[in-house]
């Protein structure tokens, strides 16, 4: 049986460390990016998007040399986010090994017609970072989360990464709400991200409509002191909790 996909995010900061936020504040240091690649090759993961949370505030391009060298110790399928503003930069980092790039909601329409044009719709993803404001929820442009969700769906991205920053790095559960009430009137899959502390949440999540579930803290702590502990559940344990 096919399996929706768990995904595992990796955040890098500018000192090329991985670390886990709160709120997109606070952050917590994981570990060296490629001591837990290798970790999460063991544990064969479906999946691994990194994501450079720097890049576009130091108003730099995506590290090349960092990204290169993960994708030479991927044993998965690699996606890739943070500074990549120019067709150019799309085009190196898919040399260089990365299957998907990650787009931000303010990535311009002709950018992502050309990249889509070059490599193939399945070839990105648009990530909307949102936060629930009352009965809404508005992406960090300050727009409606589902206008942003279907412009981004018809200007030419594959996937959708619907990302809740009032839930990021809690554990407490994703935004199920959210999830359910905007992926069911999309073209495109989307992937539930922000809030996960558990596989059950994830499973929640996919339950909600959503096509693929993402976490960082899932896979990186265990218990309320959030002690750092590489995981990811098997296929067994997966299937499992997808019949109960």
């Amino acid at each position: 049986m096919v399996l929706p996909r768990l995904i595992v995010v990796m955040l890098i900061d500018r000192s090329r460390r991985v670390v886990k936020t709160v709120g997109f504040g606070e952050r917590t240091y994981v570990g060296d990016p490629f001591n837990i690649i290798r970790l999460f090759n063991e544990k064969e993961v479906d999946e691994i998007c990194v994501l450079d949370i720097d890049a576009s505030a130091d108003g730099r391009e995506p590290d090349f040399d960092l990204v290169t060298s993960l994708a030479s110790e991927c044993f998965m399928p690699l996606s890739y986010g943070g500074g990549i503003s120019t067709i150019q930069h799309a085009r190196r980092l898919v040399a260089d090994g990365v299957e998907k790039l990650v787009l931000r909601s303010h990535t311009s329409e002709r950018l992502i017609g050309e990249i889509a044009e070059a490599f193939g719709v399945q070839a990105l993803v648009g990530c909307l970072d949102y936060r629930v404001d009352g009965a809404s929820r508005t992406t960090s442009t300050g727009k409606p989360l589902e206008q942003e969700a279907a412009r981004l769906a018809k200007a030419g991205v594959g996937e959708i990464i619907l990302q809740s920053i009032d839930r990021d790095g809690l554990r407490t559960g994703m935004d199920i709400e959210g999830i359910a009430a905007i992926a069911p009137g999309l073209d495109v899959p989307v992937i539930a991200l922000g809030g996960a502390g558990e596989v059950a949440h994830l499973d929640a999540a996919l339950g909600a409509g959503a096509d693929a579930a993402a976490s960082g803290s899932a896979f990186a702590f265990i218990g309320r002191l959030r002690a750092v502990l590489i995981t990811y559940p098997d296929y067994e344990t997966r299937l499992q909790a997808k019949n109960r």
